[in-house]
């Protein structure tokens, strides 16, 4: 997969302290990484990218929303996005990037793509069992809902207690007697 220029920063030109970078993210960028998980998305990116002698800290905030279909429903719905991740970017011989809070670049490099951590984040950001907010306060009417409630438990065992097999009710007379 190649890289967005646009998630790459060259941080050799930049002075030592913070910098803030912000990006904007809707589904061209989830279908880079051929994620289809999402119907739309509206997600603003925070970045604040502190320069040191001999290291870099870089504290990423994804706030917005993605628009996703319910688990329950398959109703579609706007789920509220809002992540942190920090990541510490240090030199060493070769590349490295085991660790999900450290990156290790080669020494010369002069520049980082930062593509790949917001995809993580904005991904990892979303729960994993999405429920529609109108079927957790019970406002949402969707036949799917009046389906499942027909064949719930519930309803299953009310109605076993009433369809009971006479064969069953004779043998019961017999434990009477």
């Amino acid at each position: 997969m190649r890289n967005l220029e646009e998630f790459t920063i060259p941080f050799k030109g930049l002075k030592l302290g913070k910098h803030q970078f912000e990006y904007e993210l809707d589904n061209r960028f989830f279908e880079h990484f051929e994620y289809d998980e999402f119907n739309s998305a509206d997600v603003k990116i925070d970045l604040l990218f502190e320069k040191k002698p001999t290291m870099m800290e870089l504290t990423f905030r994804a706030t917005g929303t993605v628009n996703v279909n319910c688990d329950l429903t398959n109703e579609p719905f706007d789920q509220p996005i809002d992540g942190k991740l920090f990541l510490v970017i240090k030199f060493g011989d070769e590349f490295n990037n085991d660790d999900e809070d450290l990156l290790i670049l080669p020494h010369g490099e002069f520049e980082v793509n930062v593509q790949q951590y917001i995809y993580e984040l904005v991904v990892l950001s979303v729960p994993q069992k999405k429920i529609h907010p109108g079927v957790e306060d019970g406002t949402l009417k969707s036949e799917v809902l009046d389906k499942l409630e027909e064949l719930s438990l519930k309803n299953q065992k009310k109605k076993n207690e009433d369809d009971t097999d006479p064969r069953w009710d004779k043998l019961k007379n017999l434990l009477n007697e």
